[in-house]
Parts: structure tokens; C-alpha cells; sequence
């Protein structure tokens, strides 16, 4: 299974007293839908899963599929640092019907390269739903090395990663010793270089605010337009550095708090972005006419 284009890491909205604003979650994937992604990504780390209670989580899943109705995959996070629960998620996922789901490497624990394999390894030998393995060293404090993921790839539905490592050269070694293989970026402002090197597409964090641009700039790209493509991803790089400008996905939900669109503050013990971030965020916005 092959999953290229533009993957939406969708923020959870939450309503004023903090609980999940399901209405608003609605509207921000038909948004997606009508601005031309391939898919969305439900509960990862831009939708705070380490924040949301196991109901919670899936309840997103199920409200996500549900709204994607086949119109566009639905690739669910899944992960956990506790192995039976990624499994138990992962399960729940195929369920409910999702196209595939995104496990992140088990944070905090920081299990070796051997014990990475064995993780994943088990997970898919349990589900029959496709898998994205998910490195982001910052977040979890593990790397999945490169010969780490290109064993991986071996197993039948393990077919892709969200690489979020920052590291080109890893991104090379993997495209080049790995076939049928799917590489998606896990960061909108090194997305065009992997493209170019041969990826497959991006789980973005800016096309929560800008699906439409985001669309265009990936499909250029994947149709060989690499002028046009080059010319979005310069028109979007402030978007990409400033929604980073506090931790996600804080920037990203104040964005769209300044659209008009459902967002709410993150759940500690994250919180919303200073008066100062969000002022640099609405420049960003009005640089791209979305306020």
C-alpha cells in the first residue's frame, strides 16, 4: 500500500471547559476534504494523544473515519511506550475501519534498536492494517536508525515512515536501499528536499492551517513541477518555522483560533502561546491571506 501525498496531522479541538469539541473536529476534517488532502491523522503528537484519555482517543479515531467517510485515508495514531497498548490501539484502528496507523516509537523508555524491532515486529504480526513507523528522536528521545527501518520494511505491512528526524542523510540511506517502500517527511519545512530525493509525501502540521496550499505545493512536486513546488515551499517556510515557535501544537491551534476556526487551548501541561508568539503568528497569516 502506498501512501503518498499530503497526510493532515490534525489538532484536537477542545470547547471551553476543556473536553473534546467533536462539532468543531467535524468541521476542521470536511474542511480538510474540501481543500484537497489525501488524508488525515488523527491522535498523534499535533493531536495530543498523550493528553487524551483511551475514550478519548478512540472516539477521535472513530469520528475521524466516520467523517472521511472514503473520501480520503484515514491514518490513525496509534503508539504508545507500553507495547500491549499500542496493540490495543492499533486494533481498535483497524476496527473502526482506518486505512492504516501511525505508531511512534515508545518514548521515555528508550528501548535499543533490537528492542524496536521486537515492538513493531509484534504489533504487526497481531493486526492486518497497514503500519507507519514514526521517528521523532526530539519527542520520544530514540532514533530509528536506518537499517533499523530498512529491516522493518521486510515485514508485509509494514510499509512506510514518518521520518521527523531532521537527518537527510538517514532519509537517503532508506530511499536507497529500501523498494516499494513509502517515505513520508514529519517536517513541513524539510518536505520539499525529501521529495526531491525521492520521498512520497508529508504527515504536515501546516495544512491544519493551509490544506489548499499545502495540496498544491506537495502534488507539483510529485508531478514534477519543481518550480511551482519550489516556490510554495518558500511562500510557506514562514508558516513552517513559526508554528514551532512555541511547542506543538500550541502555534498551530492559535493559527486557527485567529481563522475563526475550532481549535481550543492545548491541555496542560502544555498552554497557549504568549501574546507575543500569537502576534508573530497573525503576521504569518496575513503574509499568506488566510486572515
Amino acid at each position: 500500500m502506498k501512501l503518498g501525498g499530503l497526510y493532515t496531522a490534525l489538532i484536537t479541538p477542545f470547547d471551553e471547559e476543556g473536553d473534546l469539541d467533536i462539532n468543531g473536529f467535524r468541521k476542521n476534517i470536511r474542511r480538510q476534504i474540501d481543500d484537497g488532502v489525501d488524508g488525515i491523522v488523527p491522535v498523534g503528537t499535533t493531536g495530543e494523544s498523550a493528553t487524551l484519555s483511551s475514550e478519548e482517543h478512540k472516539i477521535v479515531v472513530e469520528t475521524a473515519v466516520e467523517e472521511a467517510n472514503g473520501k480520503i485515508k484515514v491514518i490513525a495514531g496509534t503508539g504508545s511506550n507500553n507495547t500491549s497498548e499500542a496493540l490495543e490501539y492499533t486494533q481498535h484502528a483497524m476496527d473502526a475501519g482506518a486505512d492504516a496507523a501511525l505508531v511512534i516509537t515508545p518514548y521515555y523508555n528508550k528501548p535499543t534498536q533490537r528492542g524496536l524491532i521486537k515492538h513493531y515486529t509484534k504489533i504487526a504480526s497481531h493486526v492486518d492494517i497497514p503500519l507507519v513507523v514514526y521517528t521523532v528522536p526530539g519527542r520520544t528521545g530514540v532514533n530509528i536508525q536506518p537499517e533499523t527501518t530498512i529491516e522493518l520494511s521486510r515485514i508485509e505491512n509494514i510499509v512506510a515512515i514518518k521520518d521527523a528526524s531532521g537527518n537527510l542523510d538517514q532519509v537517503m540511506r532508506v530511499l536507497r536501499e529500501t523498494d516499494d517502500f513509502t517515505v513520508l517527511s514529519g517536517e513541513d519545512y524539510l518536505t520539499y528536499c525529501i521529495l526531491s530525493l525521492g520521498g512520497d509525501g508529508v504527515i504536515s502540521v501546516a495544512s491544519n492551517i493551509a490544506p489548499g496550499l499545502m495540496s498544491e505545493l506537495i502534488h507539483s512536486a510529485l508531478d514534477g513541477d519543481w518550480e511551482k513546488a519550489r516556490e510554495l515551499h518558500y511562500r510557506l517556510y514562514p508558516l513552517f518555522k513559526v508554528l514551532f515557535v512555541e511547542t506543538n501544537p500550541a502555534p498551530a491551534k492559535a493559527a486557527l483560533d485567529l481563522m475563526g476556526l475550532p481549535a481550543g487551548e492545548p491541555r496542560l501541561p502544555l498552554v497557549e502561546v504568549t501574546k507575543e508568539s500569537r502576534d508573530e503568528i497573525k503576521t504569518v497569516l496575513k503574509g499568506l491571506d488566510l486572515i
